[in-house]
């Protein structure tokens, strides 16, 4: 189902079409490099991604291993302490990062995937396209999304990659409702009238011309993206259906939770990482939202 060609006066061929608005790249990293809080937010997640990315290889360590007596406190012979089997703390947060970091992105990239295509089409075409997918969309939106992926992690077995997907299908439904209001928005505009008019195939106008000039609050929801999917890990970890077998935040929170009273550094320092983390993303969020949304930028 495609859209009906509009005939443009004087398009005749290619050198009459109307080109697409430059996107201001220059002006939106200025406008970002001037933003305090996302330059924090961006030195604080570099500092995160670089402990959790060159740490194992410097410490060669195993976050398993019992290093010392159970819930030993910071100070002593580790520097953070150890949890309630004798696991070192500081080793467990490097290597746990890693699987949570890990996780998160895979899920955000997924979740924008669905998001983006499900959007994309149903503002494109419209229709009974539209109404379908929107009918799906919000089938899935008023699922319980944290129960829901309970189940689906423990229909597959918990691990990184069934709980990335698991992350990934539940929480694509705000992106695809952004997206196909910049296709509604967008689709009407001449340049895309002017694809048509030369015959330029659904599959380049949606993914060449129009979601191109889309991707400004896409990259935004991008980015909290990530930040919901941390959560999302750390959540089901904390339940126990996080991978047994790889250390993760959410794992080092929830087999410490019943002796938080007595080692609150076990379950205290792993909660603040993932705080960091997501406070991180979320002031790189917002500074993405005013470089590049022009009415934020007082532009409109």
């Amino acid at each position: 189902m495609r859209p009906a060609p509009i005939a443009l006066p004087g398009a005749a061929g290619a050198d009459a079409r109307p080109k697409p608005p430059p996107r201001p790249t220059y002006e939106a990293l200025r406008v970002f490099a001037r933003n305090p809080s996302a330059l924090a937010g961006v030195l604080l997640l570099a500092t995160i991604l670089a402990i959790t990315i060159f740490g194992p290889m410097l410490m060669h360590a195993d976050p398993f291993e019992i290093a010392a007596a159970p819930m030993e406190p910071p100070g002593g012979e580790l520097l953070l302490g150890s949890d309630y089997l004798g696991r070192d703390v500081l080793t467990g947060m490097i290597y746990g990062g890693r699987a949570t970091l890990l996780v998160g992105v895979v899920a955000a990239v997924l979740s924008m995937a669905i998001g983006i295509t499900v959007g994309a089409l149903a503002g494109y075409y419209g229709g009974w396209v539209d109404e379908t997918l929107m009918r799906i969309t919000e089938f899935f939106q008023v699922l319980p999304t944290l129960l829901f992926a309970m189940v689906l992690v423990t229909l597959f077995s918990p691990s990184l990659a069934t709980i990335a997907v698991a992350i990934g299908v539940v929480s694509w439904t705000g992106t695809a409702r952004l997206a196909r209001g910049e296709f509604l928005r967008l689709k009407r505009r001449e340049y895309v009238l002017a694809e048509r008019v030369i015959g330029a195939g659904d599959a380049r106008i949606i993914w060449r011309v129009i979601l191109p000039n889309a991707l400004a609050p896409l990259i935004v929801s991008a980015t909290l993206a990530i930040g919901t999917a941390i959560l999302f890990e750390a959540g089901l970890s904390f339940l126990g259906l996080g991978d047994p077998n790889v250390m993760s935040w959410g794992l080092m929170i929830g087999s410490n939770r019943p002796y938080i009273l007595t080692a609150w550094w076990a379950v205290t320092l792993p909660g603040a990482a993932i705080f960091l983390t997501v406070l991180a993303v979320s002031l790189i969020g917002d500074g993405l939202n005013d470089a590049l949304n022009p009415t934020s930028r007082g532009r409109a």
